[in-house]
This record gives C-alpha cells, structure tokens and sequence, in this order.
C-alpha cells in the first residue's frame, strides 16, 4: 500500500528548545492518523511542516512517494490544511469567503463550494457575514476551505475545536464519509481523545516532542480491551478451575500472579462462585480495561 506520508527523523527547534525531535510518521493512503499529545507536545508544529508552512531544522519529508524539496512544493497542492485559526474575511460572507478561497486557488467552477457548503452542513448560513458567526461556526467554514479543492490528503490540526456536540458530530462524520466515498487520507489531531477514538483508523502517540508510539486501532483495542482481574491465593487451582470448569482458554497470567481472563467480563460473580467452591481464597476480582485517554495517560506517566 502507498504511503501518503512519511516523515524520517523531522525535527524542529526554536533558539535551544527542540520543540519536535526525531518524530517518524507513517500514514498510508485512505488512513485517519489521529494525532494525540498534550498542549506543547509538538503537534501544531509537526503539521506546520508536514504543510510546508514552516521548514524542519532537521529530517525530511516525504509525500506520495516524493521527497525532493521541488516535488514537495507541487505535491502539497493535493493536500487540504487547517493548521491553528482558518485565516477568514469577516466583512464577508460565508460564501464570498469560500468564492474568494476557490479563485485564489484557481479551482474551476462553483460546484466545490456547494459541495462544502452541503458536506458540513453550512449552506444555511451562507450569507452571513463572518463577523456574526460563533468560534463554531468559523471552525466548520475553514474545514470547508481545506476542503474546497477535493484533496487527496486532508491535514486538520483540532478542526472541531469550540464546536458545539452537534456540530462535533456533524464534523466526524463527515469526515468519514469522505474518508469512506473518496478515500480522502486524513491527518487529525484533536483535545478530545474520545473523539479520535470514533474516526481514527491508526494513532502516532507525540509527548514532550517525540513519538513515543505508532499503532492501529485493532491494536489499540488489544491492549485497552477489556478483561476480568482476578488474585487468589492458589494460583494453579484456580487455573483449573477456569479450564475445567468454566471452559476458559482465553486468559494469561501476569507477573504479579494477576489472572487476566477475557471471558465472562460481565459474568464475575460466576467465575467467583465457582473458583470459591473449590475452597480458593479470592483476594481481588475486578472489570478492567481502559479508553483511549487511559491509555494515553499510561503511557506519558501522567495527567492530560
């Protein structure tokens, strides 16, 4: 499969703070590579010079296959950006912005417009100025800018910031059906961890400026799913009692002699009952299985 994206070993500093280092990205074609990492960890700046808005200190890039800094320039004009704030004309409308964006561009036709306006579901404000529109609605208009020329590969850093729960998810799935009907290859990064848990495909985990962790949703789900935790205080008769007894094969023991099983998740009380009638003492029997955001705080060793 083609990878739309690669980054190898991209790092940027500012004066003597390295504010990205050494960060690998993999993303292949008809990805959403959600982007999670706490405010400071190097996101924005990573999606500034994936864009080309601002220029590495060290390492490259390479798009669809393409690493020269000549082919970079062109090939960046199949890419759609929403880096920070969407630069707006808020004497204009709605749709004077989006004509404006598209002669600009020099897209051909009004066809694009309305098909953004439709995706996003703005077309009812189309003739408002943008001065009158909420922070929600300025962040929809510029998604709908990045979408404007129908890219291949579509870069969105916290594009539903200040949105409302509606607006949220009129933004995630549209989105996927983009995602899904054109194949679009998407780069996102979002606050709301839950959130990139419903649309992302693949996650690249960024703390203090590296990536400590690239991985799949199937993945990520393998190591957040959820299981039953027991501690007894005679490890290998309770082992017997859940093959023999209870047909259980899906299970592990962890070193602290933590039995894992991933049967009977919402049946404890009759694994209970049947490691208790075989006189077993159970010191610990609890649900367990984390979220995204569990996961994440796991892995930096701290708070979000």
């Amino acid at each position: 499969m083609e990878y739309v994206l690669k980054t190898i070993n991209l790092s940027k500093k500012y004066k003597n703070n390295l504010v990205v280092d050494g960060v690998n990205i993999n993303i292949k074609q008809g990805e959403i590579y959600g982007i999670i990492g706490e405010n400071g960890a190097g996101k924005t700046t990573t999606f500034r010079m994936i864009a080309g808005l601002t220029s590495p200190s060290n390492g490259s890039i390479e798009l669809f296959g393409k690493n020269r800094e000549n082919e970079l320039e062109k090939l960046r004009k199949r890419i759609g950006v929403l880096v920070e704030k969407p630069a707006l004309y808020i004497n204009m409308t709605v749709c004077q912005n989006l004509q404006a964006s598209r002669l600009q561009k020099g897209i051909p036709g009004e066809e694009s417009v309305e098909k953004v306006l439709e995706l996003l579901k703005i077309h009812d404000i189309r003739n408002k100025k943008v001065k009158d529109l909420s922070l929600g609605m300025k962040q929809r208009l510029g998604i709908a800018l990045a979408l404007l020329k129908d890219p291949e590969f579509l870069i969105l850093d916290e594009p539903i910031n200040a949105l409302d729960p509606i607006g949220i998810a009129e933004v995630r799935e549209a989105l996927k059906r983009l995602n899904r009907e054109r194949n679009t290859t998407i780069l996102i990064s979002s606050h709301i961890l839950r959130e990139l848990y419903e649309i992302a495909t693949s996650y690249g985990i960024l703390h203090k400026g590296k990536l400590l962790e690239e991985l799949t949703l199937k993945q990520l789900n393998e190591k957040c799913r959820r299981s039953l935790n027991i501690k007894v205080d005679n490890l290998n008769k309770a082992l017997t009692v859940l093959e023999r007894k209870l047909n259980i094969s899906n299970f592990k023991v962890l070193p602290d002699g933590t039995i894992r099983i991933y049967e009977y998740v919402d049946k404890p009380g009759v694994v209970s009952t049947e490691i208790f009638k075989e006189g077993i003492v159970i010191e610990q029997i609890m649900p367990s299985g984390d979220n995204l955001e569990d996961y994440f705080k796991s892995l930096i060793g701290g708070t979000y």
